[in-house]
């Protein structure tokens, strides 16, 4: 199966700061795909090369056989690649319905913009519960939705999560792992970024364990859970 999204031998430094030494991963159409490993292992930097928001030092990005190296980070929004980044980052003096709307400024978006907004209001019942509040004023889990549903809105071909159940209670993180796995089911391809190990690897078709800028382990996600070396550093077992 030829890759949806085709990383390999990326490298990254902030100055003289090496902080991605040869990362390689896959995302195939249809997938989720998780990305797990401990603070400042190179996670976020690993997506926010893949979005275009930094440039590697060296190695390739594909993406459906295009070569994402030298496009911008609009261009790569514009090919189905949308990151929801950590820390859900609303717009918080606009309205929840405004920031949605919001997330669907690309042409082939604003072609969809009412079924992309029903799609999401749908996975997330709360939202539309509050369509005419300030997302400031918004619990942090709702914000979470928020953010998700308003990358919905550019409607993705690869959605890339990025922490997505950081700082939610655990009945709201078991809510948005749900959901993203029926966002999957409905055909959008996922690449998630998690440190909560066991619900990010519970749901994906694969994962890779990054250990200080390189790839130190990789398997479907039952066989990482069941990998000794994990559950020791990320299971407490």
């Amino acid at each position: 199966m030829t890759p949806l999204l085709d990383v390999r031998d990326l490298d990254f430094a902030y100055g003289d700061v090496q902080v991605l030494r040869g990362v390689s991963l896959n995302v195939n159409p249809g997938e989720i795909v998780t990305l797990v490993g401990s603070n400042g292992a190179g996670k976020t930097t690993t997506l926010r090369n893949i979005s275009r928001l930094l440039r590697p030092r060296a190695g390739t990005l594909a993406f459906d056989g295009h070569d994402l190296t030298h496009l911008a980070s609009h261009q790569v929004v514009e090919l189905g690649v949308v990151q929801v980044p950590e820390g859900r980052r609303v717009f918080p003096e606009m309205t929840v319905l405004e920031n949605l709307r919001m997330g669907s400024y690309i042409k082939t978006a604003r072609q969809e913009r009412e079924k992309n907004l029903e799609r999401g209001l749908t996975l997330f019942p709360r939202l539309r519960e509050r369509v005419a509040q300030l997302a400031g004023t918004l619990s942090g889990g709702e914000q979470q939705m928020l953010a998700i549903a308003r990358g919905l809105m550019a409607r993705p071909r690869l959605l890339v999560l990025d922490e997505p159940s950081l700082g939610l209670s655990p009945l709201l993180v078991r809510t948005i792992f749900d959901t993203i796995v029926q966002i999957n089911a409905q055909g959008t391809s996922v690449l998630l970024v998690e440190q909560n190990v066991y619900q990010s690897l519970r749901i994906a078709a694969r994962g890779y364990v990054l250990e200080t800028g390189r790839i130190a382990l990789s398997g479907t996600g039952s066989e990482l859970l069941s990998n000794d070396r994990v559950k020791a550093a990320f299971l407490g077992a």
